[in-house]
């Protein structure tokens, strides 16, 4: 007799990410749905993993993270954020920004509370809501007069806010539609949530892919935000390698302290060798990452420009390396079945956006990720520009 399985996620099935390049890769289509760029990690990046891969560096890491990378994170929050963070308590290294979403999660719901986020909102949230037995509610990004900037409305925020209030997530720079924060945000913000008794957490992936000479501001800038702030970031994201699944959690000593009880027990310690690499790189190459906002700048203004004859319907992307069409003039189809069915017919895959939301509001909208060459690019809208 075979045991019932009685799932704790009943309703949820395959991530459209893995959906979406899976039609992608079956029909041979362009791939521009999943997020991750077309070109390498820079050489030397690669050479300072091969070099530790070869002198003694593969074996289990300290819990937290190689003291060398700690380093290097501190060093670079205290340069871009003005956050001097201590090494020893305050940085947590994760098997990527997805465990380290889960991790935090995990560390603060407890079972009935309840949880904000954001819509569109990033698809691993709820089901880490759910699976610590939290309640989630979704609070939809105000749309501009124009139809094309999303924004935080905080006064439906503010009303989403109860006494069971645990969490509220956010995600800036935004992935999918590109939404960055501004210093009058963080303030609004921290007004918001002055007098509840509830934390924030910050997926903060994107932070070095902003554009058009505006600033990340991380709500570790801001000082009362940071004292209830768990800060997620992406080193798959900052060096194009999102296939390494390496990232960080930055918290105060408190929060760090509850964050590493469930870190260590869902990777325990992050890939040593690739530790002691990026922090090499980190140390040596700063200039890297203060280049990502003019290299993907150029993507982005790359694309756009091959779409302008297109009947799409855009304003570029501030963040990210996703761009946002509307496709309202050329059908009314709903967004997954067009994307679906482009993949098939036309060849261009792309991210539907109502998927990441409680209900529709984002109408006829498809996430395109130009991180890919310029070759790539002009096949991709000489197709678009023909629809």
């Amino acid at each position: 007799m075979k045991p019932e399985i009685s799932s704790k996620l009943p309703d949820l099935g395959t991530t459209i990410f893995t959906v979406m390049s899976q039609l992608a890769t079956e029909t041979g289509a362009i791939n521009l749905s999943q997020g991750f760029p077309s070109f390498d990690p820079p050489d030397t990046l690669i050479n300072r993993i091969q070099w530790h891969l070869h002198n003694g560096a593969n074996q289990y890491a300290p819990m937290p993270g190689v003291p060398s990378l700690r380093e290097a994170i501190a060093e670079k929050t205290e340069r871009l954020q003005g956050r001097k963070l201590d090494v020893d308590t305050e940085i947590t290294v994760c098997t990527g920004a997805t465990e380290g979403l889960f991790s935090a999660i995990t560390a603060i719901v407890r079972t009935g509370d309840e949880v904000v986020i954001l819509d569109p909102a990033y698809d691993s949230y709820e089901p880490a809501i759910e699976l610590a037995g939290g309640i989630t509610r979704r609070v939809p990004l105000r749309i501009d007069e124009n139809g094309s900037d999303f924004h935080p409305d905080w006064q439906r925020l503010s009303d989403a806010i109860s006494d069971k209030t645990r969490l509220i997530i956010l995600n800036f720079p935004h992935n999918p539609t590109g939404a960055i924060l501004t210093a009058d945000d963080l303030d609004k913000l921290a007004e918001l949530v002055r007098d509840r008794n509830c934390y924030l957490l910050s997926d903060e992936v994107y932070e070095h892919i902003v554009f058009d000479g505006e600033p990340h501001r991380s709500l570790a800038s801001h000082d009362e935000l940071w004292q209830r702030s768990m800060i997620i970031c992406s080193f798959g994201k900052t060096f194009h390698a999102t296939g390494w699944k390496l990232g960080y959690c930055a918290a105060p000593a408190h929060l760090s302290v509850e964050f590493r009880k469930v870190h260590q027990f869902t990777t325990f310690s992050v890939s040593t060798p690739m530790q002691h690499g990026i922090a090499d790189f980190l140390a040596s190459d700063p200039g890297f990452y203060e280049s990502l906002p003019s290299f993907y700048q150029q993507k982005r203004d790359r694309f756009c420009e091959l779409l302008a004859p297109s009947r799409f319907k855009f304003q570029p992307a501030r963040s990210t390396f996703f761009q946002i069409l509307d496709y309202s003039d050329i059908t009314d189809e709903i967004d997954e079945s067009l994307a679906k069915r482009w993949t098939r017919e036309i060849g261009v895959a792309s991210i539907p956006l109502t998927v990441f939301c409680e209900t529709p509001f984002t109408g006829m909208r498809l996430r395109f990720c130009f991180a890919k060459d310029d070759a790539t690019l002009e096949k991709a809208a000489k197709i678009l520009c023909e629809l």
